[in-house]
């Protein structure tokens, strides 16, 4: 009787120990520190636009007056990360009978794509960005929103990327990573809450119940370029411009996150309330995904939504724009 009343208090304490040993990531950013601690405790899914990188040693130059060197060509990857083709992360899909590129995959084919990343449910996931440029960040925020969308809370994104992970002197592997088949399940569909749409978007242009925000540069903005994936130049009336590369720090080791403050204030002179209802768009639902991210997880305001066909999906509808004059 004793034996069995030791085997028995032997695994309830193992359970407990096992829930209060869980892993929660401390917030939606997490540091080269955090990280780095807890390295053997989570899932590092590292996002990038260009694969060939993962498995080639970064490259440095020296500075001829400070001896010190610095990154300039990103390689290798943080050990035992895996490597997410940016360029698979979102599908084509047909809604209301348009085709429309680079959307949020439905829930099950979401739940593919995570297991084959081996994403393990009630593990903690960090997502790396190659953090040499202010735009690579939007390639964490996208994927980190479509977790969000999908129930996933117990994630988080690392400040500055591998990039930031390189310059504080941390080590990278170049060895190709294979995932363990991955038993991830989506927990919950918050399309309502997170993802906007052409109506919402219309809804909110006409009654002014939530504030849009063009995640674009400048030229794209005001319809002095135009990109491939949009039928018709300029925005939507009544949009406010938050270029979203302005969301990250410009050079340094690499390109960083602000404090909340600071955002607050960069949205407020640019004509925008942080803490009021918003939909932020760009060409294709990417660079919004920063502005979203910043808003949304950041400053903490639960009302942004992201408009996941954004200008592609607007101008395929034919919906108006406005846009300068290009004429001579």
């Amino acid at each position: 009787m004793k034996v069995q009343f030791r085997i028995l208090a032997g695994a309830a304490l193992l359970g407990l120990s096992q829930w209060a040993l869980a892993l929660n990531v401390p917030g939606p950013v997490v540091d080269g520190a955090w990280l780095a601690q807890h390295r053997a405790d989570v899932t590092v899914l590292d996002v990038r636009s260009n694969p060939k990188t993962f498995t080639v040693a970064p490259e440095f130059e020296t500075d001829k007056k400070t001896g010190k060197k610095f990154l300039v060509e990103l390689g290798g990857h943080i050990d035992g990360a895996v490597l997410v083709d940016n360029k698979k992360v979102r599908v084509d899909r047909v809604i209301n009978g348009l085709k429309l590129k680079s959307m949020i995959p439905e829930r099950a084919d979401f739940e593919k794509l995570a297991r084959g990343w081996g994403v393990q449910a009630g593990r903690p996931v960090v997502i790396v960005s190659a953090g040499m440029e202010p735009i690579d960040f939007n390639e964490a925020a996208r994927l980190y929103w479509q977790f969000k969308v999908y129930g996933e809370d117990n994630i988080a994104v690392l400040g500055g990327g591998t990039a930031g992970w390189i310059s504080e002197g941390r080590a990278v592997s170049t060895d190709a990573v294979k995932a363990a088949e991955g038993n991830w399940a989506a927990t919950a569909d918050r399309s309502a809450e997170l993802l906007a749409t052409s109506e919402d978007l219309a809804k909110a242009q006409a009654d002014k119940s939530a504030q849009l925000i063009d995640a674009r540069d400048n030229a794209h903005y005001l319809g002095l370029a135009k990109s491939s994936s949009t039928s018709a130049a300029g925005h939507v009336q009544g949009a406010k411009n938050v270029y979203t590369a302005l969301l990250s720090t410009q050079g340094g080791d690499a390109a960083r996150l602000l404090a909340a403050d600071t955002y607050r204030d960069v949205f407020r002179l640019s004509g925008v309330d942080p803490q009021a209802a918003a939909i932020a768009y760009c060409n294709t639902g990417h660079q919004a995904s920063g502005t979203w991210f910043v808003l949304h997880e950041i400053v903490g305001n639960k009302n942004v939504k992201l408009y996941d066909g954004s200008m592609h999906q607007w101008t395929l509808e034919k919906r108006p724009t406005v846009a300068v004059s290009l004429g001579k």
